[in-house]
């Protein structure tokens, strides 16, 4: 568990259904870890200002991580959190390690312009 206020996605079942029901989805899989809390409290904060944004996290260590960590888009990531952005299912960017306010907004504002 992450212990956010951000929903949080456990199981197989419920990244499918989030990635199929949502058409833009940020998610953020890590661990309460000094990289990945300062994101997730970002999700947080900003989750009313986009509200046509779908925000997500999942812990980097459970099964279901597997399918993200298998990704192409993060094969080469080194820091945690690793931050996927899809739309309508489809990775359209990937980062890693620690964001801030301006570069999540920067890529929340390119890839999901209301």
């Amino acid at each position: 568990m992450l212990y956010t206020e951000v929903p949080e996605i456990t199981s197989d079942s419920e990244l499918q259904a989030t990635l199929s029901d949502n058409e833009n989805v940020m998610l953020c899989v890590g661990r309460n870890g000094p990289m990945c809390l300062p994101v997730y409290d970002l999700m947080e904060s900003m989750g009313p200002a986009y509200e046509h944004v779908t925000f997500r996290v999942m812990p980097f260590d459970l099964p279901v991580a597997n399918a993200i960590r298998s990704m192409p888009e993060v094969r080469t990531f080194m820091g945690l959190p690793f931050t996927l952005y899809f739309k309508n299912g489809k990775v359209v960017e990937a980062t890693s390690s620690i964001q801030n306010r301006d570069q999540v907004s920067a890529i929340l504002e390119q890839r999901f312009a209301a």
